[in-house]
């Protein structure tokens, strides 16, 4: 589910991919989304993208001397589980693109998607973002820890802290996966996760670090030992990082022309993966190897050891009763009667014996009258 860091890179990858087109006419929305239509034309208009917690403003800016004559208008997007935006060519949408934004001629004409499989994903008119939602974990550090902190009397903290992170009130942006990665760094603080948050958070609260410590002593053990708090914004922080340096290497792999990406025969190193067939139809090794080359297939001198045969398990019991002289010495009548005096087992008499005494075998018949 996309979360803080991935709205915040889809908004970069908006002001990095349409910064430079100019898109006009309308809007299209798929005819099976339930999302509302939006209602903008324009011959030329710019698109810019800006992100805040788990929301997504996109502005659609109308250039001077576009006709006709619009303000600018707002879209305020949550992805939901899996929204997204694409660039495509306009004769070869994606699946699942739900709202569209395509170019003006007589460019190469693109379309700006969003694009959202399982159509959990939001947006709403007018640009204000949903009341409620605390500052961003990621852009606004000192707003949203001064917010948690002055607020640590709200009956949200009374929930273990690994619920109350996924409160949008006050850890906006935080969800599932760096909800655990939050919870894991912080083991060095010995936090267990369903401690109550009210408990953890007065805890970062009342910690202060000594004031003999000089200025970049005290950076030093906060950057070595964060708090939970901190924690929020720098796990966020580095995820957004690793998808910036992941999307600009995609961005250059795909800008590169026909000679750069022109390349000789497969490497060792390079060789293409095989597929599942391939797999399927490879003979299987007989032998195994080692650097030095040895071969260990059995020497067709050497004598044949007879492999180890299975146990075979015993036949069930067929219920008859066996022959008098198979049976083992027996001792007193008292004995083989169960204890009882005369031989007698107290119980109650069924089908000529006593219920629950031994099966009368052979000469060991006694009558029971």
């Amino acid at each position: 589910m996309p979360e803080g860091p991935e709205l915040h890179l889809a908004s970069q990858f908006v002001n990095e991919t349409c910064g430079g087109l100019v898109f006009g006419g309308c809007v299209e929305k798929s005819a099976v989304s339930r999302n509302p239509e939006v209602p903008f034309e324009s011959s030329a208009y710019r698109i810019s993208a800006a992100a805040r917690g788990k929301e997504l403003r996109l502005t659609l800016s109308p250039l001077p001397g576009a006709q006709p004559q619009q303000e600018p208008l707002a879209l305020v997007f949550r992805f939901g589980m899996s929204g997204s935006f694409q660039v495509a060519p306009s004769d070869a949408l994606p699946p699942h693109a739900h709202l569209r934004f395509y170019t003006a001629a007589p460019s190469p004409q693109l379309t700006l998607c969003f694009v959202d499989i399982r159509r959990f994903g939001r947006w709403d008119l007018g640009g204000e973002w949903q009341p409620g939602r605390g500052p961003c974990v990621l852009l606004e550090y000192e707003q949203f820890r001064e917010n948690v902190l002055r607020n640590l009397a709200d009956k949200a903290f009374d929930r273990p802290i690994c619920e109350a992170l996924l409160d949008q009130r006050f850890f906006n942006g935080i969800g599932n996966y760096l909800r655990a990665e939050i919870l894991h760094r912080s083991a060095g603080l010995r936090i267990p996760p369903f401690e109550k948050a009210r408990t953890v958070l007065e805890a970062v609260q009342h910690r202060r670090l000594s004031p003999e410590l000089t200025l970049s002593q005290k950076i030093r053990a906060k950057l070595q030992n964060p708090d939970l708090l901190e924690l929020c914004h720098l796990v966020p922080k580095e995820v957004v990082q690793l998808g910036g340096k992941s999307r600009k290497k995609k961005s250059k792999e795909t800008q590169a022309g026909p000679e750069d990406q022109a390349e000789g025969p497969p490497t060792p190193s390079k060789a293409p993966p095989r597929t599942r067939r391939a797999r399927r139809e490879l003979p299987k090794q007989t032998a195994a190897w080692e650097p030095g080359g040895a071969n260990f297939q059995r020497d067709p001198e050497a004598p044949i050891v007879p492999e180890e045969r299975k146990r075979r398990a015993r036949p069930a019991a067929s219920g008859r009763l066996p022959s008098a002289s198979s049976l083992p010495a027996t001792g007193s009548p008292a004995e083989e009667g169960g204890g009882h005096a005369g031989g007698r087992s107290m119980g109650k008499k069924v089908g000529g014996r006593l219920w629950g005494s031994p099966r009368p075998v052979g000469p060991l018949v006694r009558s029971l009258s």
